[in-house]
């Protein structure tokens, strides 16, 4: 199978050697090569938030970047071995489905720093972890759908019931029961990590039963709030402006300062099996409440308040965000 690789973001060296100064070609082989190998589109929200920092550091010269998307889980292990092989120093992807085959990559490749979205812990000596640990602006969105639904009642769907997943829906849940103790959740799960039309059925469905706030954990969910006239709550990226009047929060993952944390390690020599899952907290600027947009002025100032409020102690350390990854269960009756 050929790598689904869309694009690269290399600059062509030998055809730029002749016109090139000796300083500039050493100054370009001293990026580093990084490939991400994904196995979804990489529009897909979690994947656009990594290509996002990862082309962050080539705007700035750090680094050339080459990746896959749509990789099989059958075929990932070939792809990275591939991108092994070709001289890459770091190299960036999800191995929640396949942590075995990408951790017997890692030990086959010791001089290569693999930096893995993973489930599981860091392996020596050579393969790191991180996850979307955005539980903190979660919490503080669900308090906004609380305050927001006028039936009580919200509809949450997800891709999978695995961990990663569950402890957002659970922080969401919490934050809208401490706005509104009396609110009814439906919860529901796709099995896919890319499907819109199904994710956008699932969610007519709850409307139908009355929930007028969507979260919405997956593509799909907010075009069917659109088109019912509900709300919606976003999830790891920020799609207020293709919502205006839908979208009225979004938990917002900031990939760059786990790449940046990664690329400082690998360029000093210093990268070994860590835990990046910290560089997505608010504490670190990993993750945040988005920018209300449209909604600033349409919250009613109480409920605004108490977010603000929140949110301030939960960035001095007043107030934790219970890590929750069991599988949330539905309460709408």
């Amino acid at each position: 199978m050929a790598l689904h690789r869309r694009h690269t973001l290399v600059l062509p060296l030998m055809a730029l050697a002749a016109a090139a100064s000796l300083p500039t070609i050493a100054a370009a082989q001293a990026k580093l090569k990084v490939a991400a190998i994904y196995t979804v589109p990489v529009e897909q929200q979690w994947v656009s938030r990594i290509d996002k920092a990862l082309k962050a550091a080539v705007a700035r010269g750090e680094v050339e970047y080459v990746f896959s998307e749509n990789v099989s889980n059958a075929d990932y292990e070939r792809v990275m071995r591939q991108y092994a092989e070709g001289g890459n120093t770091l190299i960036v992807g999800e191995s929640f489905a396949v942590e075995a085959a990408a951790r017997k990559v890692a030990k086959d490749y010791p001089k290569v720093s693999f930096l893995m979205g993973s489930s599981g812990k860091p392996q020596a000596p050579n393969f790191s972890v991180f996850d979307n640990y955005i539980q903190e602006p979660a919490y503080l969105s669900g308090m906004i759908a609380g305050g927001l639904s006028k039936s009580g009642k919200i509809g949450m769907v997800g891709g999978f019931p695995i961990p990663e997943v569950n402890r957002l829906m659970n922080a969401f849940m919490a934050g809208a029961r401490e706005v509104n103790p009396k609110v009814t959740f439906a919860v529901s799960f796709i099995n896919s990590w890319f499907d819109p039309p199904k994710a956008k059925e699932a969610a007519f469905a709850m409307i139908d039963k009355g929930a007028d706030v969507m979260y919405a954990e997956r593509f799909g969910v907010s075009d069917a709030a659109k088109e019912r006239k509900v709300l919606a709550i976003g999830n790891v990226i920020n799609t207020q402006d293709k919502y205006p009047d839908t979208v009225a929060a979004s938990a917002l993952w900031n990939m760059e300062p786990t790449i940046d944390a990664a690329l400082k390690a690998v360029k000093a020599g210093q990268f070994k099996a860590e835990d990046y899952g910290k560089y997505s907290t608010m504490k670190y600027k990993g993750s945040e409440l988005a920018p209300l947009g449209t909604f600033e002025k349409k919250l009613p100032a109480e409920l605004l308040a108490k977010v603000r409020a929140r949110e301030k102690d939960i960035a001095d350390g007043k107030f934790s965000v219970k890590v929750d990854d069991g599988q949330p269960k539905g309460s709408a009756k």
